[in-house]
């Protein structure tokens, strides 16, 4: 059951923080509980549903006019402010409805012409829906229960139960005027209901304040909440005792890579977001999934973000399975833009035929985006799909809007406007494992790739250190705490990249620490300690890794941090030394063996970094050894600048974008001849 989040005092906050004018007022109420409503992912889902509120407003001329504040184009209700509720003139909305026809992009350019402030965003497409009902506050959601009932043979019976008079019903049509027109002729006919359930879509309520027209979404929700708990039929819909084989998460790689190699027209890498709760891993195992899989979605806006179909895995599915199945969607879904872009007279851009959501029986619910935060939000709406699904068909059947309509709203013209060309993107999206990130060089590397549009999966065995890199990111990334040195921290640290990211494209093995001694006072458990990090970690991982690049087939970048020290030796550095140096040359051989599978390896070689390595202690110890001040031995190379670990991290991602570069180390020291390569 959904809770009444509305306090008084919160409420007045919001209302407070715009000013003290009765437009004010009303807009801050607006804020307040549109951000209510958001804030429950089973009301509204990432962007869904909209709100408005009726009120008057002052325009240049010191004139009292009525406007019209409603939700705006790429605004969220869980965080929305004020500006993302612009104010539209309200008669010039309310005159279209005089109307008997009224295109989109008409209907777009008059909404914008009558802004307040032209630099607001596009109002949302059910802006004249919201102006021709007479009421101050309108409320418009996707609450999963009213999606169920929205979706039943039988709504009108269910309505009359729990409702009586109360819930009009508008019949399915498309966003818009025409919707906009129906929804406000039914009300006329039925002025004393309190609601409307628009088939096949979602929910309407309003109120003369804020709170009551939250209150009424609450209240009208938790009554058909009510009625699905007592309805549930007890009977299950999957295979009892059905045993399913644990999967290795290589596949993932494998699906991976063949979306991508699909998707080289639509400058698209694919994150996976992977969900396999209970409920979940209970309805993959239905005996109808197939038939489920090609009913379509739950509300109009879904299939913009999951597509009409899931592409579904049998339980026993493999490799040969998933080349096919991906290959037979592709097919399926060219055929179907093929059949339905003719009743088009306008020429239509195919959007990406890959499936934006697998079912994985024994995996999970898989959803697909072009970063973690898309592949999210994703796997979101395709949850509350499954959901709708799964109690429809037990309290008597799911029948959403048929394939002609699913087009039509993938297709609509107002978003095919928002396809645009991109110039291709060579980090964006792409998934990097980065080792040593809680360091000083780690986190700058964390945040150059991460404020690039990366994902980023964090590892470093401090855990204070590695959240306070965390911290610094958003939300496409994660963290893992793992001693590099352990025997199973290499599949450990796959295998959790592979759950939360599908794969990886990028290696940055950065972990390392410097022992300072003599080669003769150094003994042989140190010099092994020293092998175990600075050596086999990197050597462990790259292997790991190696093999998911090649599984996913579609190329790859390993990169080390070498250190000035595999080529120049410091005095005291050897068990430093001997390891990079190693590292070095498995670098380069590396390079050889892997560059058919175009799988790029190389390595940065930086100096006087401060870092966990290059101590406030040891600058000042090394500084004092050549009787120069601190400053002269930070800055002694050709530049005479000191260099930073943001330089080394602008370094990596040099080498993480470049497509022709193999077995190189880039030196970025400020200019040492006694270091450089020759």
């Amino acid at each position: 059951m959904f809770k009444n989040l509305w306090n008084q005092k919160n409420e007045k906050l919001f209302i407070n923080s715009l000013g003290k004018s009765k437009y004010d007022f009303d807009l801050g109420s607006r804020v307040y509980t549109s951000r209510l409503i958001g804030s429950i992912p089973d009301l509204v889902m990432h962007g869904g549903g909209n709100t408005s509120c009726k009120t008057n407003k002052k325009n240049i001329f010191n004139e009292t006019i009525r406007v019209i504040c409603v939700k705006g184009s790429g605004w969220d209700l869980e965080t929305i402010e004020a500006e993302g509720l612009p104010a539209i003139k309200l008669s010039p909305l309310l005159e279209l409805r005089k109307l008997n026809k009224l295109s989109d992009e008409d209907m777009v350019n008059l909404q914008r012409a009558n802004l307040l402030d032209s630099q607001s965003p596009n109002p949302s497409v059910e802006t004249l829906l919201h102006a021709f009902l007479p009421h101050k506050f309108v409320d418009h959601t996707h609450a999963t229960p009213f999606l169920i009932l929205a979706n039943l043979p039988n709504y009108r019976k269910i309505i009359e139960e729990i409702f009586g008079s109360e819930l009009a019903v508008v019949p399915y049509i498309m966003p818009g005027f025409d919707l906009a027109k129906k929804a406000a002729d039914i009300y006329d006919l039925q002025p004393d209901c309190k609601g409307l359930l628009l088939l096949n879509h979602g929910h309407f309520t309003w109120g003369e304040t804020a709170k009551e027209s939250y209150e009424r979404v609450i209240k009208q929700t938790n009554k058909v909440q009510k009625w699905i708990n007592k309805n549930l039929n007890t009977k299950k819909h999957f295979q009892k005792n059905l045993k399913i084989e644990k999967k290795e998460l290589s596949f993932l790689s494998i699906i991976r890579g063949d979306i991508e190699k699909n998707s080289k027209d639509y400058n698209f890498v694919p994150t996976f977001d992977i969900r396999n709760d209970k409920k979940i891993s209970n309805f993959l195992l239905r005996k109808d999934l197939n038939v489920l899989a090609k009913r379509g979605v739950a509300s109009p806006d879904h299939v913009i973000r999951i597509k009409g179909n899931p592409l579904v895995l049998s339980k026993n599915f493999n490799e040969k399975e998933i080349v096919i199945k991906l290959n037979n969607f592709r097919n399926e879904y060219i055929n179907y833009f093929k059949i339905n872009k003719r009743r088009f007279k306008n020429k239509l851009k195919m959007l990406n035929p890959n499936p934006n959501v697998i079912w994985a029986p024994g995996v999970g619910l898989i959803g697909i985006g072009g970063d973690k935060k898309g592949a999210a939000l994703v796997a979101d709406i395709a949850e509350q799909n499954i959901h709708v699904m799964n109690y429809g068909e037990i309290l008597g059947g799911y029948y959403p809007i048929k394939e002609k309509d699913q087009f039509d709203i993938e297709y609509w013209s107002l978003e095919q406007a928002k396809i645009k060309k991109t110039n291709p993107s060579l980090i964006r999206g792409k998934t990097v494992l980065i080792t040593g990130a809680g360091g000083i060089i780690g986190r700058e590397i964390a945040k150059v790739f991460n404020g690039e549009g990366a994902n980023v999966f964090l590892v470093d065995k401090d855990l204070k250190s590695l959240q306070e890199t965390h911290k610094l990111m958003n939300s496409n990334s994660t963290i893992l705490q793992c001693d590099l040195t352990v025997s199973t921290a290499p599949k450990l640290i796959i295998n959790s990249c592979l759950q939360m990211f599908g794969g990886v494209d990028i290696l940055i093995s950065n972990a390392g620490y410097a022992i300072e001694s003599s080669i003769l006072d150094l003994d042989i458990k140190t010099l092994k300690e020293s092998f175990e990090l600075n050596f086999f970690s990197h050597f462990n991982l790259a292997k790991e890794v190696s093999k998911v690049l090649i599984n996913q087939s579609v190329g790859g970048k390993i990169l080390f941090n070498v250190s000035k020290q595999a080529v120049n030796p410091g005095k005291n550095f050897g068990s430093y030394g001997l390891p990079k140096a190693t590292l070095m040359f498995l670098l380069k051989q590396l390079a050889l063996e892997l560059g058919e599978y175009n799988i790029s390896v190389n390595g940065v070689n930086a100096d006087k970094i401060r870092s966990g390595l290059l101590t406030p202690t040891m600058i000042k110890k090394r500084s004092q050894s050549r009787g120069i001040d601190e400053n002269q031995y930070m800055t002694s190379n050709l530049l005479a600048k000191e260099v930073e670990a943001k330089h080394v991290a602008e370094g990596f991602m040099s080498l993480a974008i470049s497509e022709r570069t193999s077995a190189h180390v880039l030196t970025i020291d400020g200019g040492n001849i006694e270091a450089s390569l020759r």
